[in-house]
């Protein structure tokens, strides 16, 4: 092996050495915790990718529900950087330096089993559904109520249908042996494998997240956007973004983003209306 041959392979040795010896250069991703009630979920993973898409090197994470207060809790502990709410602010979340803006709108819907033909539900017919220790659908076959926590913000929106359904709500949270769910999703999962089953949601979570179940009209309206911003359908949640002193300036910029006319888009595909406080982003 003549000099310069043996000199060009020493050099490549060298230099393949050197580079092997040099730190990699990893560009690190911001990550933005989301988290809060299970109605939103669905929509704000799409809401995230589209902001991904013009945010290089951010990623926000959807995680599991949490539910409205733990998801505000949680904000104001520091332990996720933006919430997502599906009720307003409680006074002592807002001492504590919690900021809620609403963004959207959903119809809260009433949802059967998949195999149901029932159509439409009526304030009577609930009345009499949830009164009854044994209800049965018009076929026959027996009606498996799907129940929430007393103090949900689902509960307290069936309870505000009449007083009637006030007292029907106190009685079926004492009878033994009834279905709870904990969760938007729990919930909804119950009604999907249930035979029977009867439950409510909101419009939002069911559409983005393609849910199998029935949805009802109620009193004969269609539960759709439309018919909220018209007011034709009564029945509606509110949906918040949260943010509080710990929220970094990133988060803070993804729930203005959640609030603009290009997120709207996304929010009216999925079951929403949106309240658009902020333009153009």
């Amino acid at each position: 092996m003549n000099q310069n041959k043996r000199f060009a392979i020493v050099c490549a040795v060298v230099l393949m050495t050197v580079v092997g010896a040099l730190p990699i250069v990893v560009v690190a991703e911001t990550i933005v915790t989301v988290g809060g009630t299970g109605s939103a979920l669905g929509t704000m993973k799409q809401l995230a990718g589209l902001y991904e898409k013009t945010h290089p090197g951010v990623r926000i994470r959807i995680l599991p529900s949490l539910g409205s207060t733990a998801g505000i809790k949680a904000v104001l502990d520091g332990g996720i950087n933006l919430g997502v709410a599906s009720r307003p602010l409680k006074q002592n979340e807002q001492q504590q330096g919690a900021v809620a803006v609403e963004y959207a709108r959903s119809p809260f819907v009433f949802i059967t089993n998949a195999t149901s033909s029932k159509k439409d539900i009526t304030v009577p017919e609930l009345e009499r559904i949830y009164t009854d220790p044994a209800p049965h659908w018009p076929d026959g076959s027996r009606i498996r109520l799907i129940l929430r926590p007393e103090k949900d913000i689902d509960t307290s929106m069936v309870r505000s249908l009449s007083p009637a359904m006030e007292q029907a709500m106190k009685a079926v949270h004492a009878r033994p042996g009834m279905i709870q769910a904990i969760s938007d999703q729990e919930s909804t999962d119950a009604v999907v494998k249930t035979p029977g089953a009867l439950g409510c949601a909101t419009l939002s979570e069911i559409i983005s997240e393609k849910r199998p179940v029935n949805i009802l009209t109620f009193n004969g309206v269609k539960p759709d956007v439309k018919n909220i911003a018209n007011g034709i359908y009564p029945l509606f949640k509110s949906m918040y973004v949260v943010i509080a002193p710990k929220t970094p300036p990133v988060a803070r910029d993804f729930a203005a983003f959640v609030n603009s006319r290009l997120a709207g888009r996304i929010l009216s595909a999925t079951g929403n209306l949106p309240v658009t406080t902020k333009q153009g982003k």
